[in-house]
């Protein structure tokens, strides 16, 4: 089977086909100011389950989330602190790192942070400038969206459209739809020299610097939050395929949902947010992993505590027909089993639709529902007289699709 992914480029499902056996994979990572939230949680969590499924479907992967640390958010918290920019997103990155293991998330290679690509930030504003796609005004620097014919196209806008929707308000501006590259700062404030005077970056270039210094002029897979498309990807796009003249920029855009709380979108300037590390005091991983792959990753939905709690029974069957499964595999008794022929065959059915789902643009509710109908097989015919081998193929199918969603099976002492 091929892996097929919806491509917010293309609007419909397209095989997932790299460049290389490798797959290279960039996801819009956190602006480090304050503690990951659960909607944090959710995105990395689907990412993560696309991830692990692309490695299990035999290629290489390299993986990059980022760290937005030039943010004005972190300036600002840095200055409320009477701290330095840098003990702020240090503090933070380390708390999301932190709270990327808790969630047992382990396929990111890498995360590279804003801070440590303003060289090539400056650089790739310099190119822009002399390729006529961008201009300095009033000590700031933009990209010329007039200049590149297909900007708007990617979220669906019109130029119309795009004028209503205003960016980095300038009177200077030539189009209020153009979008900052470098802003000028009074002296005194965080700030970095460049050739277009004392400032620092825009947020869209700060990615562009990461991306294609890390992989080039293209690369495979792009993912984010769908609330990014707009105006975050659209101008990564604008400014890629500006600089390299070079299209498509990434071949394949992957959108999560939003998670919402009470209907309202989760944000922390809001004041709705939910931090994660209060969640995982009182929620097994594991739960809340299958709670987020309960949903389509595309999917935009509510928190409801009510709903996590309902899956507990679930997860305890799981582990149940885990435990049974391991205890069994192992054990030294006689079995006096008939025939299971049937029973194997519907272990291998289970295993095939499970992954045939994945494969479908990361289908894990179809995933879930295949699983435990593995895990009721289980419970039922591992009580009565079995094969060895039987239960040999279930543990086994168990084991790789509980580490396809990253759920955690818990240890279990074969001479209990």
């Amino acid at each position: 089977m091929v892996i097929r992914l919806f491509n917010s480029l293309t609007g419909k499902k397209e095989p997932l086909r790299p460049l290389t056996k490798e797959v290279r994979m960039f996801v819009c990572g956190p602006t480090v100011y304050d503690y990951p939230h659960i909607g944090h949680a959710r995105t990395y969590v689907s990412y993560d389950i696309l991830a692990r499924h692309i490695l299990a479907s035999g290629y290489g992967l390299r993986f990059v989330v980022n760290i937005t640390d030039l943010d004005d958010k972190v300036l600002e918290r840095a200055h409320h602190d009477g701290v330095t920019y840098k003990e702020v997103s240090h503090r933070f990155t380390a708390a999301f790192l932190d709270d990327l293991q808790r969630l047992n998330i382990e396929t990111i290679t890498s995360f590279p942070c804003a801070s440590e690509y303003l060289p090539q930030a400056i650089e790739q504003i310099s190119t822009l400038l002399k390729k006529g796609f961008a201009y300095a005004v009033g000590n700031n620097v933009y990209f010329d969206t007039s200049k590149f014919s297909r900007y708007g196209s990617f979220s669906g806008q019109s130029p119309l459209e795009l004028k209503l929707r205003r960016l980095d308000p300038d009177p200077l501006k030539r189009s209020q739809s153009d979008f900052l590259l470098w802003r000028s700062e009074d002296a005194g404030t965080t700030s970095w020299d460049s050739p277009f005077g004392r400032g620092k970056p825009g947020w869209h270039i700060e990615d562009t610097a990461i991306s294609i210094s890390t992989y080039g002029d293209q690369y495979d897979l792009h993912g984010g939050a769908i609330e990014l498309i707009f105006p975050h990807h659209e101008a990564e796009i604008a400014q890629a395929e500006a600089l390299t003249g070079k299209s498509p920029f990434v071949r394949h855009w992957v959108h999560s949902g939003l998670l919402k709380v009470k209907e309202q979108k989760m944000s922390k300037s809001l004041g709705n947010s939910i931090r994660l590390r209060e969640v995982l005091r009182e929620t097994d991983v594991s739960l809340l992993r299958l709670y987020f792959a309960s949903h389509h990753y595309r999917e935009t939905f509510s928190w409801r505590e009510s709903n996590l709690k309902a899956l507990s029974g679930r997860l305890k069957d799981l582990q149940k027909a885990w435990k049974l499964t391991v205890q069994s595999t192992h054990s030294s008794k006689s079995r006096n089993a008939g025939d299971q022929k049937e029973a194997l065959e519907k272990v291998r059915r289970c295993n095939r639709a499970f992954y045939a789902c994945l494969d479908n643009d990361l289908d894990t509710p179809g995933a879930i529902a295949v699983l435990f109908r593995l895990v009721n097989l289980a419970l039922k015919v591992l009580t009565r007289p079995h094969s060895r081998t039987l239960s040999v193929e279930i543990e086994n199918t168990l084991a790789k699709c509980a580490r396809s969603l990253g759920i955690l099976l818990h240890k279990i002492d074969v001479d209990e």
